[in-house]
């Protein structure tokens, strides 16, 4: 969700509504304990649906779910999926919270090496890798730790690779308008190693790029050549 509408968080647990809070807010802000308290009181109980899914899951393939060790599963899943789709309900405004700033600088800006873990809308399997972002400025600048947090936005939310590099992408040329946004994205998917296939170690690498980074073959080639080069040291 990036056209700036609040999302509704009255149907979310306290607990996902603290991780939203998290990824919107920077530690030590001032108002991100306001903005938790602000939002609406925890979910009653669950309707029961997801639980009852994944025990009829759990009879189908053979399992018990009365068994002890499955007895809680059901309602375990429900949180975990809560959680890892917790960006569904992240806010675009709150996230950016004033953090683009009026800078005289037109030089590129990359953000390497950022971890995420999503699900894949396919199989619900985990797909995690890093992230790599640049932009050319057009007198404004983000905030640095606001761009691991657009990744993490989008990657708590059921993807494929090729839409969370786009959104990432979209998301930071829409809101600086900048000269230009490039987005690389490289993960290991568990239903390539796991199922299917089963072919371990398998990478799959997406790239947007949008403004400069795809009209200039200098631009561009200068972002990928930043890609190979190590960290500096501490």
């Amino acid at each position: 969700m990036s056209d700036g509408t609040e999302p509704d968080r009255r149907e979310l647990p306290e607990s996902i509504r603290r991780i939203v809070t998290e990824i919107e807010s920077e530690i030590g802000e001032d108002d991100a304990e306001q903005l938790l308290e602000a939002a609406v009181p925890p979910l009653a109980g669950s309707n029961g649906r997801i639980e009852d899914a994944v025990r009829d899951i759990l009879v189908e393939i053979g399992e018990d779910p009365a068994r002890e060790g499955l007895l809680a599963t059901p309602d375990r899943v429900h949180r975990m999926y809560h959680e890892l789709t917790a960006g569904y309900h992240v806010d675009p405004a709150r996230l950016i919270n004033r953090a683009v700033f009026d800078v005289d600088y037109s030089e590129m800006v990359v953000v390497k090496d950022i971890p995420f873990y999503s699900l894949c809308e396919h199989h619900l399997l985990p797909f995690f890798g890093s992230a790599h972002v640049a932009y050319i400025p057009h007198d404004k600048v983000i905030g640095l730790s606001k761009i691991p947090r657009i990744v993490e936005m989008y990657a708590r939310r059921l993807q494929v690779q090729e839409r969370l590099t786009k959104q990432i992408a979209e998301f930071l040329m829409e809101r600086l308008a900048p000269e230009g946004v490039g987005v690389v994205v490289e993960a290991t998917h568990l239903c390539a190693v796991m199922r299917g296939v089963r072919k371990p170690g398998t990478v799959m690498t997406t790239a947007s790029v949008l403004g400069l980074f795809r009209r200039d073959d200098r631009t561009r080639a200068e972002f990928f050549a930043h890609l190979g080069r190590p960290a500096p040291s501490a």
